[in-house]
């Protein structure tokens, strides 16, 4: 039992030494904002954004976020509408696949269309659903159901809240916002430890 909380406490120490760390204005912003009702993270992107492709497939930012998070602490992905032609379109297309499950399916596949820009209307986003295996009768009849649109507006009023001008932008608990021209830049690796580690402390703040 003693060995078991001098493991704890020593757990518990480096959580702190991480928020201890974390300074305001270098690392991360804190917002004029209420904050959460929850805990959470949301990262806002674009699929019309190539740093928001590097992040997901390069650095791969966002898995290793949300596989670093608490029990009990959402990790969520918003959709902008203010890049590219079809980004409206877009922002309903991942409402729709956010609430039916499919993020994982489609994602990669809309990020390449949007970035060799041969998206040209919501019919060519459609068939993307398509051929990944979702049925025309499924996305048919939830494009613009109530449940998607009501992700729709969620997604644009977060925006909206936050006041996001550029991409990717992550967010903790509504009242912080990540800094990445604050972390580390000696290497690629550097950079990606860095941005876990301060969303991680923020969840301490």
């Amino acid at each position: 039992m003693k060995k078991l909380f001098l493991v704890l406490a020593s757990f518990l120490c480096v959580f702190a030494a991480q928020a201890q760390n974390l300074t305001e204005g270098k690392q991360y912003v804190t917002l004029n904002t209420s904050p959460s009702a929850q805990p959470e993270v949301i990262e806002f992107f674009s699929f019309y954004c190539p740093h928001c492709y590097s992040f997901e497939y390069e650095y791969q930012i966002p898995k290793k976020v949300k596989a670093d998070l608490p029990q009990g602490v959402e990790f969520k992905q918003y959709h902008v509408n203010f890049l590219g032609p079809q980004g409206e379109n877009l922002t309903r297309a991942w409402s729709f696949a956010m609430a039916t499950g499919v993020e994982d399916k489609v994602k990669e596949a809309l990020f390449q269309a949007a970035q060799k820009n041969v998206l040209r209307s919501m019919e060519d986003i459609r068939n993307i659903f398509l051929k990944k295996g979702i049925s025309a009768e499924q996305f048919d009849g939830g494009i613009n159901s109530f449940a998607v649109t009501a992700l729709v507006n969620k997604q644009v009023n977060a925006a909206e809240q936050f006041k996001v001008r550029g991409v990717p932008d992550f967010y903790v608990n509504g009242r912080y916002r990540i800094n990445p021209e604050g972390l580390s830049t000696t290497s690629n690796d550097a950079f990606i430890q860095d941005y876990v580690e301060t969303v991680k402390g923020l969840l301490q703040k």
